[in-house]
């Protein structure tokens, strides 16, 4: 599959599958202890993958390959710390400002320009987040919100990596460091606090590992066929999955406001999957816009 946006959306609905499954362990497992669970188990999945398909391990560019895992391991973090603190649905839709973030430092270290498509497309999206979000009926503004902005903000940065790093490198190797460092980040963050899983939070965990990884390999894959913009703003179809399983899994029915955001929203993504935009030809360069 080489259309970007199709495969944004993908790894959307493979994300909020994640999060409900996060959500329902919050209570009795530590964060630090779930993200090294996710990271540790995709990093033998994604390994083995790399063995199977003859993926090697590149001798360059390994330091931004470990930053882009930082990122990740940092997003990861705040985000499930969220989570467990505040409402699903609050914290998927505080994790979705990351396109903002992304479209910043795209701009500022790659030089990727927003098309007039995205454009014509955006005040769209903006509506529909608009609607989704409420402002003045958002229920979780405190620290914990704060933390989740932190998470949009390192979601955003790991964007831009991914889509610098994806000229250069397998999108399997790009998930692997990603992994393998949340693995060792997060060994010494869980040490004093481990809690001894039951046979029932085990099988979670791991399917939190399993499920993840399927949506990260769709959402790198993504990056290599589309720009940051594009399919950061398909990625919010991810806040109408997670309001979906809340109605599905907890009863939360949506109001009118809700359902008109999220037919805007995916009325968006599949303006953007209907007309590809062009991938840029030349190199990306990871030079700052202050140095041109």
């Amino acid at each position: 599959m080489r259309n970007g946006v199709i495969l944004a959306i993908l790894s959307s609905l493979i994300f909020s599958m994640m999060n409900v499954l996060v959500k329902s362990v919050s209570d009795t497992v530590p964060t630090s202890e779930i993200v090294f669970f996710r990271s540790f188990i995709g990093t033998l999945l994604i390994y083995f993958f790399m063995k199977r398909s003859k993926v090697r391990f590149s001798r360059k560019g390994i330091p931004f390959l470990m930053l882009r895992g930082i990122f990740g391991a940092l997003y990861l973090l705040a985000y499930f710390y969220t989570i467990s603190k505040i409402p699903l649905a609050d914290a998927s839709i505080l994790a979705h400002l990351s396109p903002f973030f992304a479209v910043f430092f795209s701009y500022l270290f790659l030089k990727e320009r927003v098309s007039k498509r995205v454009i014509l497309i955006l005040p769209l999206v903006l509506v529909g987040i608009v609607l989704l979000t409420k402002p003045g009926a958002y229920s979780a503004y405190s620290l914990f919100a704060l933390v989740g902005v932190a998470s949009a903000l390192f979601a955003g940065a790991a964007a831009v990596s991914i889509r610098f790093l994806s000229k250069a490198h397998h999108s399997f190797e790009i998930v692997f460091y990603f992994l393998a460092t949340g693995t060792l980040i997060t060994i010494p963050l869980m040490w004093n606090n481990f809690v001894l899983p039951s046979p029932t939070e085990l099988s979670i965990l791991v399917g939190i590992g399993v499920v993840s990884l399927l949506g990260q390999v769709f959402l790198t894959k993504a990056f290599t066929h589309e720009s940051v913009v594009v399919v950061e703003i398909a990625r919010y179809i991810g806040i109408v999955f997670n309001i979906l399983w809340g109605f599905l899994f907890w009863a939360e029915v949506p109001d009118l406001l809700t359902v008109t955001g999220g037919m805007l929203i995916v009325t968006s993504c599949i303006l953007l999957s209907r007309k590809k935009q062009p991938v840029q030809k030349s190199k990306i360069s990871f030079v700052p816009v202050w140095k041109k």
